[in-house]
């Protein structure tokens, strides 16, 4: 699964919501008619619905009915979604496209997140560091979060001066951390 955005607070009455984009190309991620997956476990616990009856529970796939950029802001209408009070239990849900789905890029120094989650990180003489577990996509600059061999966590930051290779045929990724980086 390829993360594209997670669902933020309501916009208006009428179901509208902001949409924390995380993909290079909104317009195809969040184009009428495209059906994204909700991520499992993305989701606090269900929240009840307005009224009686059963908790609303985050569907398994939403569907786009309209996109929109507002303030900056990406502002996304999902089927089946009427009203601000069902919006709001959307709020914190990551939607998704199947990875299979997307092409690769076509500049060999891009990646999608999930060709690098798993590989191995090692050092430039070949030391095994630990394994991508996730990318934070931070403001300044995107994050390789490295786990690493005893259970710590270390956040490398993924540019050439310490990032110099990857490798997605040999399933690593080269790093050459600056002293103390990985022991912040």
């Amino acid at each position: 699964m390829l993360i594209v955005g997670r669902i933020g607070k309501p916009h208006g009455l009428r179901g509208e919501v902001t949409v924390e984009v995380r993909t290079d190309e909104p317009e195809a991620r969040f184009a009428p008619g495209t059906v994204l997956r909700t991520e499992p476990g993305a989701t606090p616990s269900p929240r009840p619905a307005p009224g009686p009856g059963e908790p609303f529970r985050v569907p398994a796939e939403l569907t786009v009915e309209s996109a929109r950029w507002h303030q900056g802001r990406m502002l996304v209408v999902f089927g089946g979604i009427p009203d601000r009070d069902v919006a709001e239990a959307l709020r914190g849900t990551l939607v998704a496209v199947d990875s299979a789905d997307v092409t690769p890029p076509e500049d060999p120094e891009e990646f999608h997140d999930h060709q690098l989650v798993g590989l191995a990180v090692v050092t430039p003489d070949g030391d095994r560091l630990g394994e991508v577990a996730r990318i934070d996509h931070a403001p300044a600059s995107d994050l390789l979060v490295l786990r690493r061999p005893d259970g710590r966590i270390a956040y490398i930051p993924f540019v050439r001066a310490i990032v110099p290779e990857v490798d997605l045929a040999g399933g690593r990724v080269v790093v050459d951390p600056p002293a103390g980086l990985l022991d912040l």
